[in-house]
């Protein structure tokens, strides 16, 4: 019995020595590898190498396309529309083509009843006229007797009271002929007030069918036969499609950058490319509700399916030079800088750089050390990479 239990004392032994030395041996293992040092890493990165553009320090905004010469035209009087006489797409006249008619019988009436006044007062001036000769005529008569019976006075043919009788007639014949001469003047002058009527009422009916005031084309038509129109309140709008222009509003802050005949905008309308233009007007003064003020400038023609009235996309060039560029997604902002990356050997270089104008995804950058076109720059994977990085280029655009 002894023997048994000093073999059991014995493995039990054996069994604590072997775990002591296998946990010993797990601590040391740990602590070789913890020693070791760890493995450097690799930044994987893309590179476009910089290159030169031209930028341009330019303004987008939207404006319209439309005629330089415009008529909206509305009738001078009020009343019924009785007649349209074109329609949109018409090509037009100016001064000879009548664009509509409003109220023209009863402007025709009217125009009858002043000719008929008129006439009356042309017959009434020639009665008069034949009243005067007729009193001029017993003046004459009654300046004979007179001048006979004061002869006859002389000669103590006829008494006094017969020389008064004659001398009274012929007053009352000279007052006769003052007043027939006032009549004839007072005929003629109805006469020429009726005349004058006349022409209004004529004006009148001219006016109540307009003709087109500009050479051009019918492009919009705003009320329809039988309608009531007001003065002020137009029927139809033509517009002289040889003279087009692209107009837009930019804001308040440009106004001392641009310059008639000198800034250059260039305008295009649903994809089509219409040209490149000058100002030809900019607004003396801002809006002061928009806070913004009006440019303008001359169109040669336009392409098929772009016409007046549409939306135009502006561009307002104010300067154009030619620069350094990259893409602008390579820049890296950190510590209120902007950085590029270059690569040396397998390693990252910082270069604090200033950027300029950007256009269409590019950037352009002021010259520093180690940066000219033609030197690749971290264009992927820049925003992982530090100064002193290890990197290494995927690919290369050059």
């Amino acid at each position: 019995m002894k023997v048994i239990l000093k073999a059991v004392s014995n493995l039990v032994l054996i069994a604590v020595l072997a775990g002591a030395a296998y946990l010993l041996l797990t601590r040391m293992g740990g602590k070789e590898e913890e020693a070791a040092p760890a493995a450097e890493r690799v930044i994987p990165v893309s590179l476009t190498p910089l290159e030169t553009r031209v930028f341009e320090d330019r303004v987008a905004v939207q404006g319209n396309i439309r005629a330089k010469n415009f008529a909206m035209v509305s009738p001078v009087i009020g009343g019924t529309i009785e007649e349209i006489f074109v329609r949109e797409g018409d090509a037009v006249k100016a001064g000879e083509t009548v664009l509509f008619t409003v109220d023209s019988a009863n402007l025709r009436r009217a125009l009858d009843v002043r000719r008929q006044d008129r006439a009356v007062a042309e017959n009434a001036r020639r009665q008069a006229e034949a009243r005067l000769a007729q009193v001029r005529a017993d003046f004459e008569k009654a300046e004979v007797d007179l001048r006979r019976y004061e002869l006859l006075y002389e000669d103590n043919v006829v008494p006094v009271d017969v020389l008064e009788m004659q001398q009274s007639r012929h007053k009352q014949m000279k007052a006769a002929l003052d007043m027939a001469e006032t009549m004839v003047q007072l005929s003629r002058e109805q006469e020429e007030q009726a005349g004058i009527a006349v022409e209004i009422a004529q004006k009148t009916l001219e006016d109540a069918s307009p003709k087109s005031p500009i050479d051009g084309m019918v492009t919009m038509k705003l009320a329809e036969v039988g309608e009531m129109a007001q003065s002020g309140h137009p029927v139809v709008r033509v517009e002289d499609m040889t003279a087009l222009e692209a107009s837009a509003y930019l804001p308040a802050e440009h106004f001392d950058r641009v310059r008639e005949g000198e800034t250059e905008v260039r305008v295009a309308a649903y994809g089509k490319d219409l040209g490149t233009a000058k100002v030809t007007y900019k607004s003396p003064a801002i809006n002061p509700k928009l806070r913004a003020f009006e440019i303008r400038c001359a169109l040669d023609s336009l392409p098929e399916g772009v016409s007046t009235g549409a939306i135009a996309d502006i561009a307002v060039v104010f300067e154009r030079r030619e620069g350094l560029a990259v893409p602008t997604s390579a820049l890296v902002q950190r510590g209120g800088q902007s950085l590029l990356f270059s690569v040396d050997g397998n390693k990252a270089r910082a270069h604090k750089v200033a950027v300029g104008l950007a256009n269409e995804g590019w950037s352009e950058v002021l010259p520093s050390d180690g940066l000219a076109a033609g030197v690749p720059v971290v264009t992927m994977g820049q925003t992982l990479v530090e100064d002193g990085t290890s990197v290494q280029s995927q690919d290369s655009s050059r």
